[in-house]
């Protein structure tokens, strides 16, 4: 397994810049996830590491090793797509071994290695079977296991879970986060589901338009996010209008619908509009506050997520643990207070954090 060091990346399309200057270290033994919408430019840097797009400026590394000019086939990488990409006439096993028949290595070293990873993907007992015989979460694993038997330094994961249904993906998402743990290689892992770079990674890169917003772990950046775009893609959240104001010295949101909360960490900036992020979980019903009506549910099971319009006119997202017997109605009046200690405060554009980022 090896660090990955990237500096000063660039990358074109003729006149299209898709990655302007992307630097980024991730560190070895890591499960690292490039996270953004689609077409940020996280894919394209994949297949930069892995040497199947060209890279036109900049410096790539596994440890000390630069490997920009290195064809695929030389930088020891094992790859695993969204398509599987596993051989259809070869068996379970014969896929596993694939690689490592390849490398020439002995025969008793090829068959000790190959059990050795069909038991750590929990598929010894399909050895022999064929991939058309399979689920498609078990050709995802014999696919992972040949990409981990032949021992690369680096493993790199394209939208691995995308063609799976949503059971096999929460099964399988554990499945990699656990082998990727016991075997300890350094992995890049692109998805576009916040859900799952949130459940399976060690640090998560935000990416947008080929730039990296924030780089932390999940925790980090789900409760600071850096900019607004971070916020809004990382879980869900309510963005709310105003401006920080001070009173006897002391910070307060003053929103455009009228209210006004109290907001620590915030007593040495200087008064300015602002953008508020409130996640949904972030609204309490209390006995006094901000007057909201319900105008429409969604039983998510654990929790409830309603839609609430404030007096104003506003819509915001309210999310509560469920009841056996539902207390509220379409049409109920509540009021709601903010955990004002979770919130984030971003400047008018959205591109800094005025509460700053731990």
């Amino acid at each position: 397994m090896s660090k990955i060091i990237i500096k000063n990346a660039v990358k074109r399309y003729g006149d299209l810049t898709i990655i302007p200057d992307l630097s980024v270290t991730i560190p070895e033994g890591s499960l690292f996830t490039l996270l953004g919408p689609s077409g940020c430019g996280k894919t394209t840097l994949l297949r930069m590491i892995a040497g199947f797009n060209t890279i036109e400026g900049g410096d790539f590394y596994f440890g000390e090793t630069r490997i920009n000019e290195l064809e695929p086939s030389k930088r020891d990488i094992g790859m695993v797509f969204q398509n599987y990409a596993i051989f259809p006439h070869l068996s379970v096993g014969q896929n596993v071994e694939f690689g490592l028949k390849q490398r020439k290595l002995p025969k008793d070293e090829i068959k000790s290695r190959t059990t050795e990873y069909l038991k750590l993907i929990n598929m010894e007992e399909y050895r022999d079977r064929k991939p058309d015989k399979l689920s498609g979460g078990q050709q995802q694993r014999v696919a992972l296991a040949r990409a981990l038997v032949i021992n690369p330094k680096v493993l790199l994961m394209d939208e691995p879970l995308s063609n799976l249904d949503a059971k096999l993906r929460l099964e399988m998402r554990q499945a990699i986060r656990d082998i990727q743990r016991k075997v300890g290689i350094t992995t890049v892992y692109v998805t576009h589901d916040q859900e799952e770079a949130m459940a399976i990674s060690d640090l998560i890169a935000v990416m947008n338009n080929g730039v990296i917003l924030q780089i932390g772990q999940p925790k980090e950046l789900y409760h600071r996010p850096a900019t607004e775009f971070v916020a809004v893609f990382v879980g869900k959240t309510n963005i709310l209008t105003g401006k920080l104001i001070k009173k006897d010295d002391k910070a307060w949101i003053s929103f455009d619908f009228g209210h006004e909360i109290p907001v620590e960490g915030l007593d040495s900036v200087p008064e300015q509009d602002v953008r508020v992020s409130i996640r949904p979980e972030e609204f309490v019903r209390s006995e006094s506050g901000i007057k909201a009506t319900i105008v429409d549910s969604l039983y998510l099971g654990l929790n409830t997520e309603y839609i609430m319009e404030l007096e104003c006119g506003l819509k915001v997202q309210v999310i509560e643990e469920s009841d056996f017997v539902e207390t509220l109605q379409i049409g109920d009046v509540v009021n709601l207070e903010i955990k004002r200690q979770k919130i984030n405060v971003f400047d008018k554009d959205g591109s800094v954090n005025l509460l700053g980022v731990k």
